[in-house]
């Protein structure tokens, strides 16, 4: 039996995933998880995630069928998954306010601008609230997450470079202005695994 999710979904919701490789270490990535009817009304439709292209996650997806979902607002380990290949020995995190370990079900499949994407409906298994924590709001932890989306899309031919350079200078000014340690070390992360020359 299916478990509920361990914290409320909204529209795209970040987070990371672990999946299992053919190497028995657990990859880290980025993963937009996109709650049914935006997450504002009951609805018994399922969550859903979308693969672009060959990835690991795609393929450990495929091969094993499951994953762990993990919530954190460590900015360094958002942007190690989203820029880097990083693999662990365990599923989850140190730095995973929660988690839950997730079947997933291929549901839909095409190509956009000759980059394959697959759509995968997530099903909670088991899932853990590791720690509370009081929600603060940290301007440079946001311009982190937005850079890692804006630096994968700078080699896509169907995005504006010159446009998401200039997102990609504000969001460093904006880290450097309000973020701490760990955002400023995200942001070298980005600047580091990408060809922006920031």
């Amino acid at each position: 039996m299916s478990e509920s999710w361990p914290v409320a979904l909204r529209g795209v919701t970040e987070s990371l995933v672990t999946t299992l490789g053919p190497n028995d270490r657990w990859n880290v990535a980025a993963l937009g998880l996109h709650a049914p009817g935006g997450g504002d009304d009951a609805s018994d439709d399922p969550v859903t995630a979308r693969t672009w292209g060959r990835t690991r996650t795609w393929r450990n997806f495929r091969e094993r069928g499951e994953g762990y979902v993990q919530f954190t607002t460590d900015p360094l380990d958002f942007a190690e998954a989203a820029m880097t290949v990083r693999e662990e020995t365990e599923p989850v995190l140190p730095s995973a306010d929660a988690w839950a370990r997730v079947t997933v079900e291929r549901t839909d499949a095409g190509e956009d601008d000759d980059t394959q994407w697959v759509e995968w409906a997530l099903g909670p298994e088991e899932t853990a609230v590791e720690r509370e924590t009081a929600p603060t709001t940290n301007r440079g932890y946001y311009a982190v997450v937005e850079a890692t989306v804006a630096a994968s899309r700078l080699d896509v031919p169907a995005y504006d470079r010159a446009e998401l350079e200039s997102r990609l200078d504000y969001f460093a000014d904006v880290v450097a202005r309000c973020g701490g340690e760990r955002e400023r070390a995200a942001m070298a992360v980005v600047r580091d695994n990408c060809s922006w020359d920031g």
